[in-house]
């Protein structure tokens, strides 16, 4: 019985989801059934209950995955060890990402660690941030990269930076010019939000609250690519991370003004699962990510 098996079995009852397990292990779904069948030969026992429309772990199941979760612990535990003995840094780093930290935050940084540690492959998948939480908490990937981390006991938070936040007009605008502007000028603006549950609308929208500032939400989007082209069309203005707008900003199809009295920062953080085995690659990438900024 090989270890590679109760990892998978432990993946697919952490996830519940033989195309998740199979995701994980880089395999086919038809593999991870014939793991667990093995598995099941193996132990002379039924481990998922098969007739239920829920996935379910038999009581049989729920042993085994217990005990396989702490047998993958020493196993990784020892391989990160024997890995930092012989000063190696190698291996697959499975990152998620909200769309605007995996566009504008994380390529100078991936290119520097990349350029560092040519054995490394990095794969990253672009996400809305709760299914980044959600692909971290079942370990479809190996960090996550969010803004506004939200507290929970299950992760680990790695502080990196705060990203300020600025208008974005079109620059025929009449704010379009400004140096700077007071937080009061948006009152009763047309503006283009992000989705209600995104992170950084939820922020956003505390600011405004906090300063009597009521705005005309006339558009809604879960990306930052989109909430920038709509400001181009002159539909509306928006808030978003100074950072995200550069490209826009320098060839003049967005104006990017500072507010003068508020200060509105998004705080950016890895996220992984805690008790996680973080292999050398791992802590120094995240080591990049902090030492860069």
């Amino acid at each position: 019985m090989q270890i590679e098996s109760f990892k998978i079995f432990c993946d697919l009852a952490e996830t519940e989801s033989f195309t998740k397990a199979a995701q994980i292990s880089g395999v086919t779904q038809s593999a991870v059934s014939q793991q667990i069948s093995s598995l099941e030969r193996h132990l002379k026992s039924l481990l998922i209950e098969r007739s239920k429309k829920k996935f379910r772990l038999t009581r049989e199941g729920q042993m085994l995955y217990e005990h396989g979760k702490q047998i993958i612990h020493t196993y990784e535990s020892l391989l990160s060890k024997l890995q930092e003995v012989k000063g190696i840094v190698s291996g697959i780093i499975r990152v998620a990402t909200i769309y605007s930290i995996g566009l504008h935050d994380l390529p100078p940084y991936m290119k520097k660690f990349l350029k560092e540690h040519q054995t490394v492959n990095v794969h990253v998948e672009y996400q809305r941030a709760n299914q980044v939480y959600e692909d971290v908490l079942t370990n479809v990937v190996d960090l996550g990269l969010v803004a506004y981390p939200s507290k929970d006991s299950r992760l680990e938070v790695v502080p990196l930076r705060q990203e300020r936040c600025v208008l974005i007009v079109h620059p025929g605008h009449p704010l379009g010019r400004a140096k700077s502007v007071k937080l009061e000028a948006l009152q009763g603006q047309k503006f283009i939000g992000f989705e209600p549950d995104i992170p950084t609308r939820k922020a956003i929208d505390k600011v405004f609250r906090e300063h009597d500032v009521t705005v005309n939400h006339v558009m809604e989007f879960d990306n930052i690519e989109t909430v920038k082209r709509a400001v181009e069309i002159e539909a509306g203005i928006s808030v978003v991370p100074e950072g995200t707008v550069a490209q826009e900003v320098a060839k003049q199809t967005l104006a990017a003004i500072p507010f003068s009295d508020v200060e509105i920062c998004r705080p950016l953080a890895v996220i992984y699962k805690k008790n996680k085995v973080l292999s050398p690659a791992m802590k120094q990438f995240i080591e990049t990510l902090r030492n860069s900024s």
